[in-house]
Formats: structure tokens, sequence, C-alpha cells
């Protein structure tokens, strides 16, 4: 199988979710064997990070990439849509610290490279070899990802947040299902008990019910209403009977399920592609980042 690029130039621009920084970004052709670099261009030329999982330093509610004084926030959501597509090399021009929410999903990343389709080059992809079993757990919250040998990709999720909204999901994603229809529309979510916690230590400035799906557990006061819409900068929002706040259609039933899905496959693409079965429980972005750290542990061990 040949390495993929991007046949044209693609920009974006936006809000990022958590820091409310505005940035524009623009995705790249790139020459075979570089894989996905993002580059810092408020910062100079040489502003780069790699997209591996060693660049990981931060999990909490995205996953953040660093080198040297260059970072790039909440890259899951594009590496996930390069994964999907097939693209083995690109490379991201952005002007700030964190990656665009646009809408909360993949979406638009994959409507406007696959309008266009891919570049094939003249280099055979390079897969992950997994030399055996890997599996990370989070005694704590019960989450787990086991990374087996397989002949190709695939992924199995169950998300389980002891939820009466959500219920338990599970979802599943090969080369073989329309990544572009099927999970790359699902979008970002929020239970609002965590909203005034997030909101008071002045996170999710870029977040509202335009690019994340609200999920209301439990009744919610005025205040506590109010007081988020305030923290925000947002006009009042209401709670419907479904348990969504303004809301909002599903794109999927499952649509959180498959948003998580999108993640996991996104944060794994920092181990490098998979020649594996992943099966994960109750999966985020850190314990992901973990499978993927494990991974690239065991294969440089090998060496």
């Amino acid at each position: 199988m040949h390495q993929n690029t991007l046949k044209n130039r693609y920009a974006f621009e936006g809000i990022g979710l958590h820091t409310g920084k505005y940035a524009h970004m623009t995705l790249c052709p790139a020459p075979a064997d570089t894989g996905i670099r993002f580059l810092r261009t408020d910062l100079g030329p040489d502003a780069t990070v790699e997209a591996l999982a060693e660049n990981v330093t931060n999990t909490a509610r995205s996953t953040t990439l660093s080198s040297g004084d260059a970072k790039v926030v909440t890259v899951e959501h594009l590496l996930s849509a390069l994964t999907g597509l097939g693209v083995d090399n690109a490379l991201i021009e952005i002007d700030n610290d964190e990656v665009p929410i646009l809408d909360g999903s993949a979406r638009l990343y994959a409507e406007a490279i696959r309008a266009d389709g891919l570049q094939s080059q003249d280099a055979e992809r390079r897969f992950i070899t997994v030399p055996r079993e890997i599996e990370v757990r989070d005694e704590q919250s019960g989450a787990w990802v086991r990374i087996t040998p397989a002949d190709g990709p695939s992924f199995d999720l169950t998300t389980d947040f002891n939820s009466r909204v959500l219920g338990v999901q599970r979802t599943h994603w090969d080369p073989s299902v329309d990544y572009a229809s099927q999970i790359a529309p699902c979008r970002t979510f929020v239970f609002f008990h965590d909203l005034l916690p997030l909101a008071r230590l002045g996170l999710i400035k870029g977040g509202d019910v335009e690019n994340a799906i609200v999920v209301a557990e439990h009744p919610v006061s005025d205040a506590d209403m109010e007081e988020v819409c305030r923290l925000l900068g947002k006009p009042r929002m209401e709670v419907t009977g479904e348990g969504y706040l303004n809301n909002l259609t599903l794109h999927f039933p499952d649509e959180c399920g498959r948003h998580k899905l999108l993640d996991l496959v996104g944060d794994l693409r920092l181990a490098g592609w998979l020649n594996a079965t992943v099966t994960a429980f109750k999966s985020g972005h850190t314990i992901n980042s973990q499978a993927a750290k494990a991974l690239r542990a065991a294969i440089q061990s090998t060496l």
C-alpha cells in the first residue's frame, strides 16, 4: 500500500475550545516518510512538533503536543480525520496555541479532503508491527485500552459514563467503514455538571452549543445555568426533555460514543499506522496517550 499526502492546501480558522484563542490553520501536502508535523508559524520556521506519542505533554480534556517552545493543543480531531481518510504525510501550519474546534467534530476536514481525493506517493506505507499484546489500565476509573497484533487496523470501544441519558454505547471502526460519513460528523460532548468547574478554572473558553453536545444528566438550577452562561459569555441555554441543552438533533443515536471512538483513532495515530486490533473501555485522552506511548516503547525495545 502506497503512502498518501494531500492534493491541495486547506485553510481553516476559528477559536480553540479550551483556550478560546483564534487561530488560522492550513493543512499542506508533505513529502513521503515525513509523517504528520505541526509548524507554529507565529514562532518561526523551525517551531515544529511531530505528531508522536513521546511529544504528548498534556491530556486534560484534550491532547497537547509540545517540542521546545512550540505546543499545539487539541490535535486529536485533526489526527483522527487524517487517519480515517488515509493521509500519511501532512504539514499543519498554525499561528496560535490551539487547533480550531470548528463544529466540534472532524466533519469539515473530511469533507474538504475527500472532495479532492489524495495524492499517492512513491513509497510504501509504514505500518507499525505490534510486537505483543499491550494493555494499559486505569484501576481508579476502570478504563483500559488493549492493542493486539493483527493483519490490519480495527477499533472497538465501549463508552460507559453511568449515564441515564447516554447509556452504554458500543462503537466500531475499521477501514471498511466510511469514516467521512460515519465517524467524522460526531461532535465532542460534555456533561453539564462538569461545565461549571471547568468554566471556573478558565477552561472551555471557546465552548458553546454550536461546537459541543451538552448533556444534562441531572436537573439544572437557574443559578448554575446563569453562572455558566456568564463565565462563558454565552446567552442563556435551556435543557430539553431528552437531557440535552438547547438542542440539537443528534447525528446518530450513539453520537457521543462515536466521538470517543474518533478521539481514540486520533490519539493512537501518535503511535503510527497500526496493524492491530484496538479494544477499549471508557477510554479518554490520558489512557489513549499512555497506550500509544507504551506501544512506541515496546517497539523501541525490540530494535
